[in-house]
């Protein structure tokens, strides 16, 4: 009798303590980082993507705004980059921001384009574990040529 309790002991006591611990699924978070080659301060079909830009994502404590998470990460040749992230972030504020360009002709943030907030929870109702952050730029030092007819037309959308 002992034999068959230690028997289903070492059976069942392994499944309920992996049925008792969530699984890990990690969340993936992804963007791109461009060149504002018209100084536009958003995207244009001129606008151009960095590879090898700096991006890091940045938890903090809601309340205390304490870092609690960090993570760094590098744009691809596209100028596009992803990071996995393990754990949930519920009760945290994640922002994805710029930290460095490669080019010396794109290195100044675009104001208000140099970060991006991210929700990583499963408490969203969202069910991939994909995060998409909106676009990160960096303006050129100057317009490239063609810049002044692309933003009239722009203009002309407006009237």
């Amino acid at each position: 009798m002992a034999r068959v309790f230690l028997l289903l002991a070492l059976c069942v006591l392994p499944a309920l303590a992996r049925a008792a611990r969530p699984g890990r699924n990690p969340f993936v978070v992804q963007g791109s980082v461009y060149c504002d080659t018209c100084l536009a301060g958003f995207e244009t079909s001129k606008t151009t993507y960095i590879a090898g830009a700096k991006v890091r994502l940045e938890c903090r404590d809601r309340k205390t705004q304490d870092l609690v998470y960090s993570k760094e990460g590098t744009t691809d040749s596209a100028g596009k980059y992803s990071m996995t992230v393990d754990e949930d972030h519920k009760d945290q504020i994640c922002d994805c921001m710029l930290v460095s360009s490669p080019r010396k002709d794109c290195k100044s943030p675009s104001a208000g384009r140099d970060r991006a907030r991210v929700i990583l929870t499963n408490n969203n109702g969202l069910v991939s574990t994909t995060r998409y952050a909106n676009s990160m730029g960096f303006m050129a030092a100057r317009p490239m040529s063609g810049c002044t007819e692309l933003l009239r037309l722009f203009q002309e959308y407006e009237d």
